[in-house]
């Protein structure tokens, strides 16, 4: 169990850090959003990650609507990190 344990939590570490690398491209989109006036929360593509994700949990045996559920929790907290950040710079201006 403890092997396991381990493994487990090296695969933690490594998702936390894709996941950390995933943030900088947030809010390196908010960045460009916000000049072509473009809104935080575009609701074709928040359609469009939860479809890739469910195909991609498909294909890999696991349950799409787990990782559907938990992908639209991460995509929120994404967008609201976006709105935060556009509006920070709104006013700044």
């Amino acid at each position: 169990m403890a092997q396991i344990r381990t493994e487990i939590d090296r695969l933690d570490a490594e998702l936390i850090s894709l996941f950390a690398e995933r943030w900088t491209y947030i809010t390196r989109a908010a960045e460009i959003k916000k000049p072509i006036g473009l809104a935080a929360r575009i609701e074709s593509r928040v359609e469009e990650v939860a479809s890739n994700v469910k195909a991609h949990a498909d294909e890999h045996g696991l349950n799409p609507q787990t990782y559907e559920m938990m992908w639209r929790h991460l995509m929120e907290s994404a967008i609201a990190h976006e709105e935060v950040l556009m509006e920070a710079e709104e006013n700044v201006k």
